[in-house]
């Protein structure tokens, strides 16, 4: 089990494990069909936007190969959650993880996304000693796919009819990176804010 000391800071963010008293705003941005165009899922109302939280709550830690670690994205100036990260523990033998990030619309365009994924980036090759972590969206999620690339990923994979999407075939690219790629990323990588 790896002890992470919470919140995470970055320059504009703190980030920390869900709490109950998050759920308005997580509903503010899964309610919208703008972000539910892309996840498994259909935008939410509020009360499956709490069970969510509740769900996102309990996973707080990596202890074990397959746990989900996932941290709310909160703006210190206001103390509201503007979106969510999370880090899988793929594989304990290979070294292996996978991010994940959901960011409320109205708070796009500023590079908090990138900046909350590069901090999880960091805690997964820093502390938690990853070797490798990948990062995967639809093929039509533009944004995303720059995101990934923004912070120095590279496109592994370009998947075709991956699986049933909402009634359609699902097209999935992968992006991935090694420890020794994240720490050797050019400075300038660091400072943007994408």
């Amino acid at each position: 089990m790896f002890d992470i000391d919470f919140p995470l800071v970055t320059d504009r963010l703190r980030l920390r494990p869900f709490v109950p008293e998050d759920t308005d705003d997580v509903w503010a941005y899964q309610r919208r069909p703008e972000v539910a165009r892309f996840m498994r899922w259909e935008p939410r109302g509020r009360e499956r936007s709490r069970a969510s939280v509740e769900q996102m709550a309990r996973e707080n830690r990596l202890a074990k190969e397959g746990d989900c670690l996932t941290l709310a994205v909160v703006t210190p100036e206001t103390g509201r959650v503007v979106g969510q990260v999370e880090l899988v523990w793929l594989s304990r033998a290979d070294r292996q993880g996978e991010i994940g990030y959901v960011l409320n619309p109205d708070h796009q365009g500023r590079g908090l996304a990138t900046e909350a994924v590069r901090a999880v980036l960091g805690l997964g090759f820093g502390e938690l000693d990853l070797y490798r972590i990948i990062g995967r969206c639809h093929a039509r999620n533009e944004s995303s796919a720059r995101l990934l690339e923004r912070l120095g990923m590279r496109r592994e994979a370009h998947f075709i009819g991956a699986g049933l999407f909402k009634g359609g075939w699902r097209e999935e690219l992968v992006y991935a990176m090694l420890r020794q790629e994240w720490f050797r990323r050019p400075a300038e990588v660091d400072r943007s804010t994408g």
